[in-house]
């Protein structure tokens, strides 16, 4: 019933916080305001309901160092989604036809901020983190990914290709990143990142959500293996590779760190939690 209540309460933001985007596309302004507020009280609800309903303090979303861990997480976000278009461009699939939207970037920063928040909080704060307490890190990672690759085939022009992709690039790959950091600050700024460089900048699809006002106008056209489709870049094998590199750089830091949490060192702590229950 824990995790339940946490479910609902970041679902019940998330939902109306998008409901109320959707209520003001078109109007920058009012969308980047609506957007930045579902964000906000999307982790003050996330803080409260996890501490109150695990009686901790709620580590993962420290106010020290956030700002930092955001916005190199939005760096590596950017740099990542750089180096896919810049192969795919090389190979002639990516076409830039001149400047786009000035005022679609800003509507889009606050869609992408409240998305990426959300989403985060609900698969790498709840999910994930339930799931490792109980079989380790990397059934955890594997299984959140899967799930969250196969929440994105509810997404207009869906793929298969696509979900697996997800689930690799950025199922894994953010779950890694909160491993390595314990963190959600890192994932959210490079959920973030991505989405608003692929969108917002350089004017493709995220997810086949279909809205590509970004500062370029530009188009791909090709292989789907290459430019992801009507999905968008994210579906691209360029996308899936970079994606798995990270995934490994970011478990490789987290042996480092001693953060990885093996199997049986989870089913010995749940098994002490539910004695003490």
């Amino acid at each position: 019933m824990r995790l339940v209540w946490q479910i609902l309460a970041v679902v019940a933001v998330s939902a109306i916080g998008g409901q109320s985007v959707t209520a003001v596309q078109g109007h920058p302004w009012p969308a980047l305001l609506v957007g930045g507020l579902t964000a906000v009280l999307s982790v003050f609800v996330y803080r409260w309901v996890v501490g109150r309903t695990e009686r901790r303090q709620v580590t993962e979303l420290a106010g020290q160092g956030a700002s930092g861990a955001v916005l190199r997480g939005l760096l590596i976000g950017v740099a990542m989604f750089v180096c896919v278009i810049a192969n795919i461009a090389f190979l002639g699939d990516y076409k830039v036809h001149g400047f786009g939207s000035l005022t679609g970037p800003v509507e889009l920063v606050g869609f992408m901020a409240g998305a990426a928040v959300t989403e985060e909080l609900m698969f790498r704060g709840l999910l994930f983190r339930s799931v490792e307490r109980g079989l380790g890190t990397y059934i955890a990672l594997v299984l959140s990914g899967v799930v969250f690759g196969a929440a994105h085939l509810l997404n207009k022009d869906a793929t298969l290709l696509g979900a697996i992709a997800i689930a690799i690039e950025a199922g894994g790959m953010l779950a890694a990143a909160y491993a390595a950091t314990r963190s959600l600050w890192l994932p959210i700024g490079l959920h973030f990142g991505w989405n608003f460089a692929e969108s917002g900048i350089f004017g493709t699809e995220v997810s086949g959500n279909g809205d590509t006002r970004g500062l370029l106008d530009a188009s791909t056209s090709g292989p789907q293996l290459i430019t992801g489709g009507e999905f968008g870049p994210e579906a691209s094998v360029y996308s899936i590779l970079i994606g798995a590199v990270l995934t490994l750089v970011f478990l490789w830091l987290a042996h480092r760190r001693g953060t990885v949490v093996p199997r049986r060192r989870a089913e010995r702590a749940g098994a002490l939690a539910t004695l003490a229950r």
